[in-house]
């Protein structure tokens, strides 16, 4: 017996598949896969084959549903080959005669006897030590009642306990009720589920609901499926993930934000910027992710609202060039459609950015446009702290962007997440002198005695400049506030604050 058959889990091939399982299947059992037509069965199974064919195992296909030209098509699709795979169709063109003596098709106790020794021989021939069975449905239909086919699937999983093979049993879930005889039967369960919503992307979960003898990561557990097959995004735990790190202060390269803040950023921390479109919540963003850069650090910038030409061009115009750190590979720049990515799968990006390439400061712009990638604010909140207490634990700084409605006055948003931020700075146009001015104000810090003050902030060409505290006037926040005093506004020639 060769070291690789004594270990006692098999790869299923599927890229964080295994993670989910605690390191893969245990061996020389049998699996329920199950999942409505078109959830990704089929690929599971092949990429279940394909990595045993990797591995050195023998892999065989036993199909009742699809042919042989059929599966070949569908692995070639992906760009694979199934030469050292055995493909067995149970139904041939000759048991499709309809002037051949048995027919599969026909619900008879011979015919589901003869298919199911039909199984048993070409696995005593080719003696796999993997096996896909695709798929039940037609077994269900041959049985006609429940007992049957409880019995037929009892005598498979007799057979194959003997024969020392890992076996996949695939079920496209047809019947009326569900066929829950099928789980008590099973050593483990996988079920695939596919999601279509009004608009964008259909959406893929995964759940392991049972595996008897292993401790698995339970829950729905997003994957996708494109060129080169399953892809699962395991579920973000925070607690599984901690990391030692030094919580110190870091600049956000404006001196005036420094002093609202208590002294800059906290690593370990997340910080909420809040306000109207266009106030400047995305170049303070820029401008902090731009300080990093100049400390050496990596940066991730998870784009939802722009384009990515658009920032960088607005970004170069106010004195804040972002190509050449782009180009040395330091600033990962990510331009993202809600409608198309999955939020397990964006938690998956940002974990391998900070995992992998080592990034300590992670941008979202904006969290309005990721909310629609949620099927509603109770998942966001959830899914939010999970992400935001992961990339607390791994001491990065994060900023979160989060656009409201209104310009003047009542101004609102539609999620509430400033209790699960460190930190905010809030954002307010007000009117003053005949024009629209911008304030800002830091509301909350847990990490740092931050100023009470309200200050003016503008961006230029030379970068952000902010003001003195605005002690003369009266209801800035509010949008209309009333001017009490002589102290100037930024620009004016006399009694001019200090630039940040």
């Amino acid at each position: 017996m060769s070291e690789a058959r004594v270990e006692s889990r098999v790869s299923t091939g599927v890229p964080g598949l295994d993670d989910i399982l605690g390191g893969g299947l245990t061996r020389d059992r049998i699996y329920l896969v199950e999942g409505t037509p078109g959830s990704g069965k089929t690929t599971l199974a092949l990429q279940f084959l394909l990595k045993g064919r990797e591995l050195g195992e023998s892999g065989l296909y036993i199909t009742l549903s699809e042919t042989e030209p059929e599966l070949r098509a569908a692995a070639a699709s992906h760009g694979w080959s199934l030469d050292g795979i055995d493909l067995f169709e149970l139904v041939s063109e000759e048991g499709l005669d309809p002037d051949s003596e048995q027919s599969v098709l026909h619900p008879s106790d011979v015919e589901l006897g003869e298919t199911t020794r039909g199984v048993m021989k070409q696995v005593e021939e080719t003696k796999p030590l993997r096996v896909v069975f695709d798929s039940l449905s037609e077994m269900r239909l041959l049985a006609q009642n429940p007992l049957r086919h409880r019995r037929q699937i009892l005598a498979l999983k007799h057979f194959f306990a003997t024969r020392r093979c890992t076996v996949l049993l695939l079920d496209d879930q047809t019947a009326e009720d569900g066929d829950l005889q099928l789980h008590s039967i099973a050593h483990g369960v996988i079920s695939l589920r596919r999601m279509t919503h009004e608009y964008g992307a259909q959406r893929r979960q995964l759940e392991v609901v049972k595996m008897r003898g292993i401790k698995f990561r339970g829950g729905f557990h997003d994957f996708s499926l494109d060129t080169g097959g399953i892809r699962v995004f395991e579920r973000l735990v925070a607690a599984d993930h901690r990391a030692t790190f030094t919580q110190e202060m870091v600049s956000t390269g404006a001196l005036g934000i420094d002093a609202l803040l208590g002294g800059g950023l906290t690593r370990g921390t997340n910080t909420l910027i809040s306000g109207p479109s266009g106030v400047g919540k995305t170049t303070t963003s820029v401008r902090c992710s731009l300080t990093a850069l100049e400390r050496g650090e990596r940066v991730a910038y998870y784009l939802f609202d722009e384009g990515l030409t658009t920032l960088l061009t607005r970004s170069k115009a106010l004195g804040m060039d972002l190509q050449p750190h782009i180009d040395s590979g330091r600033l990962l720049v990510r331009a993202i459609d809600p409608a198309e990515l999955s939020p397990g799968e964006f938690a998956f990006h940002v974990r391998d950015a900070v995992e992998r390439l080592g990034v300590q400061t992670v941008v979202i712009d904006s969290l309005n446009a990721y909310l629609q990638a949620m099927p509603g604010q109770k998942f966001l909140l959830l899914q939010m702290h999970e992400l935001l207490t992961y990339l607390n634990q791994q001491g990065v700084v994060t900023l979160l962007i989060l656009g409201q409605h209104g310009f003047i006055g009542e101004v609102r948003s539609d999620i509430d997440l400033s209790y699960l931020s460190d930190g905010i700075l809030l954002f307010r146009f007000f009117e003053a002198a005949g024009s629209v001015l911008t304030a800002i104000s830091a509301v909350k810090s847990r990490t740092a005695a931050h100023e009470k003050t309200i200050r003016e902030i503008r961006l230029t060409e030379h970068g952000i400049e902010v003001g003195q505290a605005l002690t003369d006037f009266q209801g800035v926040m509010s949008g209309l506030p009333s001017y009490q005093g002589k102290i100037d506004m930024l620009g004016e020639e006399n009694n001019r604050p200090t630039n940040a």
